[in-house]
């Protein structure tokens, strides 16, 4: 049962995918009627919510965007800091929106960067562990397929404290396009729009796996111990 949950999710995963790298590249085909680039967009946004003290920064590879608290830096794939389409101005406002909750202290942000230390480490042993500790309860000792199970929990939960923080993102972008004017039509915000829905939708399909997942290695651990 749980294989045949697992194969679909993956299927709707790789259709997601699909669907948003296809997305990405439709909207990186629409120019921007305000001409504006994507790190001309991210640094227009930053002073537009008061925020001095992010750099805005051009990083290597296709879809590699992201906010960096760290080191307080808005960091944009080639395409997007050089881009003067739709998906540009989409995805650099987005990614500036994860500053602006930064500097409000938005809640869910400040939970999710407290989970990361941890998360980075279980992330790291996950895979090792659940073998491990399946092959070990083969013997009845089901010790370190507790420790994998309780890993998975923490990064499944880290998945899902994501997806309010990408949503609210998405939502202040938007917000901000429109009152600043950059998506000038209608045709232009909606695009845009319809850009970052499928993009949230790949953490969404995302965190539904690392569920499905769970419940398959939870299932194992406590239906053999009751074995």
């Amino acid at each position: 049962m749980y294989w045949i949950i697992f194969i679909g999710i993956m299927l709707v995963s790789w259709i997601v995918q699909w669907r948003f790298k296809s997305k990405f590249k439709k909207y990186s085909e629409m120019p921007l009627s305000s001409g504006m680039s994507g790190a001309e967009i991210a640094q227009k946004m930053l002073r537009d919510n008061g925020i001095s003290d992010v750099q805005v920064i051009s990083v290597e590879g296709q879809l590699t965007d992201h906010y960096n608290p760290a080191n307080r830096t808005v960091n944009l794939s080639p395409d997007v800091y050089a881009g003067r389409s739709v998906a540009a101005a989409a995805v650099a406002a987005h990614e500036c929106g994860h500053a602006v909750q930064h500097a409000t202290a938005y809640s869910w942000l400040q939970f999710r960067s407290a989970m990361v230390p941890m998360v980075s480490v279980a992330s790291k042993i996950v895979s090792w562990v659940l073998l491990l500790g399946v092959i070990m309860a083969a013997s009845g000792n089901f010790y370190v397929l507790a420790i994998g199970v309780g890993a998975l929990f923490l990064t499944t939960v880290f998945s899902f404290i994501t997806l309010p923080v990408e949503f609210d993102a998405s939502n202040r972008a938007l917000a901000w396009l429109n009152t600043a004017n950059i998506t000038h039509s209608t045709e232009e915000h909606d695009g845009a729009k319809d850009a970052l829905k499928w993009a949230a939708m790949t953490y969404v399909v995302a965190a539904l796996s690392a569920l499905v997942t769970l419940l398959y290695y939870a299932s194992i651990l406590f239906g053999g111990r009751r074995d």
